[in-house]
């Protein structure tokens, strides 16, 4: 008979004990040791302890190695590339992680039944789904006719038998919360399953160079459930923006070994699915509207290597209460409170008796220090009740003592200003005239009070 065993598992960090610890001795979380119930095998502590082995190798020199060239596998999502450098890598371990709704499986089946489409051989293993429903959501996304193949289980053993005996290019297991593995006594989707499941995939899948997508869960706080060994485990992590509650999706890397981290994918979700979207600044920029309602400026950030139009919009109102509100959305606050000082002491602007309500349009959520200057002009205009002129846009960093510091890829950002039909930028260390090189005139100031004379004349 058996024996068991029971075991306290950290739900944050995987740390196991053998009784109940309020906090956590690895990640110092509290209340996070859940109680497991493990049955002790010889079978199963043989594959415990080869989870991983299969990597190692004999000692040779680095210079005597030669590295294969990496070959991408696009997938046909232009946005999905980006994130993954030109697509998937050989033997690649990717994890899809977003709340409930956000568009996790309809992204995963979108790129499974393009790569399909292109020749390249793809499973698709549902845990969550049946063939049905896979089969229905395929037909209103216009794949019903491609040669996907779709497997609807959860068992980890069954898994990679099919895997062995199907040998894919590429596979995707929508989720892996849902698998099991059934040495292991405890319920799918606690820590011991998820951690132990995602190891014999990432191992099967490393020696046979498949190409593998995980979608996964997460908690409340928006991290991805189960123990942080999982994001340490995969290659590349993308998370699906949990904040943004409209149609439209932000997919960022937050790991990614064969590509970049600091790129950001914008998609539109429709009932074919979710869409691309070309133009970026025109999810939170509308060109048809102008600067002349006071409490408006326009900026250009930088979301990875793609340059962004964001629209600032503040408010500044008396108030009858001791102590004024100061609110942001879309920005640190604390930071906003930092520049707010600056412009009372360098501007003697008085805000004492104001409150100050700040916003990003569109809902989008930005630390780009270039966008400092902005939100000194947007306040500016709603305190002195004059918008900022129409043709222009506002970029630069705010230093403690006023000056206005230069920013990072100032010529992306300048031609991004000039193709939404701005006129000029105000901006540090430019030219009086253009260049020639780009489409605006860039007017250059050193200081805050350059920057308000320059913006509302001797206001």
């Amino acid at each position: 008979m058996p024996r068991l065993k029971t075991v306290y598992r950290c739900q944050s960090c995987g740390f196991g004990a053998a009784k109940f610890l309020g906090q956590c001795p690895s990640c110092q979380a509290w209340n996070s040791l859940v109680e497991e119930v493990v049955e002790e095998t010889a079978s199963s502590s043989k594959n415990h302890s080869r989870l991983l082995t299969d990597f190692s190798s004999e000692i040779v020199s680095l210079s005597e190695l030669k590295p294969e060239p990496s070959v991408r596998l696009p997938t046909g999502i232009l946005e999905l590339d980006r994130l993954l450098g030109g697509g998937l890598v050989k033997g690649q371990i990717a994890l899809l992680a977003g709340p409930p709704g956000i568009g996790k499986s309809t992204l995963a089946l979108q790129a499974a039944a393009l790569l399909s489409e292109a020749g390249r051989k793809v499973l698709y293993i549902s845990g969550e789904e049946s063939l049905e429903q896979i089969s229905s959501r395929a037909k209103r996304l216009n794949f019903a006719q491609s040669r996907l193949s779709l497997l609807s289980e959860t068992d980890l053993t069954k898994i990679i038998a099919a895997l062995d005996s199907f040998d894919p290019e590429v596979l995707v297991l929508d989720s892996i919360q849902t698998v099991y593995h059934p040495d292991l006594d405890s319920s799918p989707g606690t820590v011991a399953q998820v951690r132990e499941c995602a190891a014999q995939i990432l191992r099967f899948s490393k020696n046979k160079g498949i190409s593998a997508c995980l979608l996964g869960h997460v908690t409340k706080d928006g991290s991805v459930a189960g123990p942080r060994v999982l994001e340490h485990l995969v290659d590349t992590v993308l998370y699906f923006d949990s904040e943004r509650q409209d149609v439209f999706r932000v997919l960022r890397a937050q790991k990614n070994r064969f590509g970049p981290t600091d790129e950001a994918g914008f998609f539109e979700m429709s009932a074919l699915g979710l869409k691309e979207v070309k133009s970026v600044s025109s999810l939170f920029f509308d060109g048809n509207k102008t600067n002349e309602k006071p409490g408006r400026a326009i900026s250009v950030a930088m979301e990875g290597s793609r340059p962004v139009l964001i629209e600032v919009q503040a408010l500044v109102v008396s108030t009858k209460y001791p102590l004024p509100r100061r609110m942001a959305t879309g920005l640190d606050l604390n930071r906003v409170l930092v520049l707010l000082a600056s412009m009372e002491k360098h501007l003697r602007l008085r805000l004492e008796d104001k409150d100050v309500f700040l916003n990003l349009a569109g809902g989008v959520k930005i630390s780009d220090p270039a966008l400092d200057l902005a939100v000194c002009a947007a306040v500016l205009s709603s305190a002195y009740d004059a918008p900022v002129p129409k043709d222009m846009a506002v970029m630069g960093e705010v230093s403690l003592l006023g000056d206005i510091g230069n920013v990072s890829r100032a010529d992306q950002r300048l031609k991004e200003a000039g193709k939404m039909g701005f006129k000029k930028v105000l901006a540090p260390g430019g030219k009086e005239k253009g260049d020639g090189l780009t489409p605006v005139q860039t007017v250059s100031v050193l200081d805050l009070k350059q920057a308000s004379l320059a913006l509302f004349g001797g206001k």
